[in-house]
């Protein structure tokens, strides 16, 4: 049963159309995820991230100025407060999905000023400059991506989740009307749905919006379809993903002689010697996985893995290290992973004939139907 009223016998028992287990309770109590949901939590946490830079770059070229008045100190952490409870009453305020992507931003920025004071709340001293604050930053981005991909990204959405995405795009259209490119979004969703109680009287209602141009800019949406265009058309080049796990394993390779460097200097706390150690391995192996597999999408799908377990263990260990090092080796591994995911995502739409979603189709394919750089 959903907060607004009763669901059938048959949706209580786990129609076709609906999700069995958590997910099915949570369709069962009016929990649909957002089909931009995965974008959206991705989004959050990259401006939180660039928050985190620019306010540590702005603050150390400005000599990190007190804003107060005598005996007052006026940190950015409270403006990050301020800008977490405007996204909040933004949320609160408006229906459908318009508002999402500022709620995005402004919270994305708001979430950026509060974690960067970290240190101040861990420490006796209140201390700013705190040596493993860039590490707690990011193990905290880590942790709410974590829960982000269990939320949203682990399984596709089911059709009665299509339907309920459909109606809430339906939410603004009967307010302000649709461009033609909502009105394709959302009768794409109605087709994916198809067969769901209520689809056809989810399509009349969309079918009666009114055309309208007008639109409120969506930058969220912008950068991610630019990011998803510019890593397809880079690996249609053969050398670009051949590169990209060439440089995988080398930073690997690199990290485990970190290690062994910083295992026989000494002066290290050795859970960082270790994480240096069984990351950069754990890394190699994926690689070496990755080399070994009978086929490309498998070989990439461990490429990818490769990466995954550089984010979440050897750059936990090189931030705690040194920060700005740690923030250069965060940002190469997150576009090696856009380039390997881009990389998988052609090879998938070539063996299963499209894309799935409303992202980029352009795969750079060739006549003969298959990517050019897999000829």
């Amino acid at each position: 049963m959903t907060s607004g009223g009763g669901a059938t016998g048959a949706t209580s028992q786990g129609a076709p159309w609906q999700a069995r287990g958590p997910r099915g309770l949570l369709l069962r109590w009016g929990l649909p995820r957002d089909p931009h949901a995965s974008r959206h939590v991705t989004a959050f946490l990259v401006v939180t991230v660039l928050t985190v830079l620019v306010t540590r770059g702005a603050l150390a070229a400005t000599g990190f100025p007190q804003v107060g008045g005598p005996g007052l100190h006026v940190s950015h952490v409270l403006w990050g407060g301020l800008l977490l409870g405007l996204a909040v009453l933004l949320a609160l305020s408006f229906i459908g999905p318009v508002v999402r992507p500022l709620v995005v931003l402004v919270g994305g920025i708001g979430f950026g000023l509060f974690v960067d004071e970290i240190g101040k709340f861990v420490t006796e001293d209140y201390d700013y400059f705190y040596g493993p604050t860039a590490m707690l930053v990011y193990v905290s981005v880590v942790a709410l991506a974590l829960v982000g991909e269990v939320l949203t990204g682990r399984r596709r959405a089911v059709p009665s989740e299509r339907l309920a995405a459909a109606v809430d795009q339906a939410v603004a259209g009967v307010a302000g009307g649709f461009s033609s490119r909502v009105r394709e979004h959302a009768q794409d969703l109605l087709e994916a749905a198809h067969g769901v109680p209520g689809h056809d009287e989810a399509a009349a209602l969309v079918a009666t919006v009114r055309p309208d141009g007008s639109e409120l800019p969506d930058p969220v949406a912008a950068v991610s379809h630019g990011v998803v265009r510019l890593s397809r058309r880079l690996v249609r080049a053969a050398w670009v993903p051949r590169v990209a796990v060439v440089t995988i394993a080398g930073t690997a390779l690199l990290g485990v002689a970190r290690g062994l460097w910083l295992a026989r200097d000494g002066g290290t706390a050795g859970w960082v010697v270790g994480a240096l150690l069984a990351g950069g391995a754990a890394t190699t192996a994926a690689c070496v996985a990755g080399l070994l597999a009978d086929d490309r999408e498998r070989a990439f799908t461990w490429f990818r893995r490769a990466v995954l377990v550089s984010l979440l263990i050897t750059q936990v260990a090189l931030l705690r290290i040194e920060e700005w090092v740690g923030y250069a080796g965060l940002a190469l591994d997150v576009v090696l992973l856009g380039l390997v995911a881009a990389e998988l995502d052609v090879l998938r739409e070539r063996d299963h004939g499209g894309a799935d979603g409303d992202g980029d189709t352009d795969t750079g394919r060739t006549g003969d139907g298959a990517p050019a750089h897999v000829r």
